[in-house]
């Protein structure tokens, strides 16, 4: 897949304009939050552009690699998160240590999660 083929994918499978920036993209405008897909020196440079400031996750030696990345990581059907019970509801409602301590726990099983797709799902040794 090079980033025409992926462009037209994403479109195909729904996912926004606003959520990634890839070059050459039709209709694709630069993107202030999301993904971007770049080109440097030999290689492939597939990163999040956040803030007003670009960090690069993953650098692939070829187009189609980073592209598969890309696509999988955009496309990703994750179940969303669970809803709160009323006696959950109530005690996030009446306890800010309970909220504090929810939102770090999701955070922990969001990042335990991040790592187990990347480990399972690695670059195949391109960067």
């Amino acid at each position: 897949m090079d980033r025409y083929q992926l462009c037209e994918a994403l479109r195909a499978a729904g996912v926004p304009d606003a959520h990634y920036e890839i070059p050459g993209c039709p209709g694709g405008h630069p993107s202030l939050e999301g993904y971007y897909l770049a080109q440097g020196e030999g290689e492939w440079i597939v990163g999040v552009h956040e803030r007003g400031r670009r960090e690069a996750l993953e650098t692939f030696a070829d187009e189609s690699r980073a592209c598969a990345w890309l696509y999988e990581r955009l496309t990703d059907e994750s179940s969303p998160p669970a809803r709160l019970t009323a006696t959950e509801m109530d005690e996030m409602l009446h306890d800010s240590e309970g909220i504090e301590r929810r939102a770090q726990e999701q955070l922990e099983q969001a990042l335990t999660e991040s790592r187990r797709r990347t480990r399972d799902d690695p670059p195949t040794g391109d960067h």
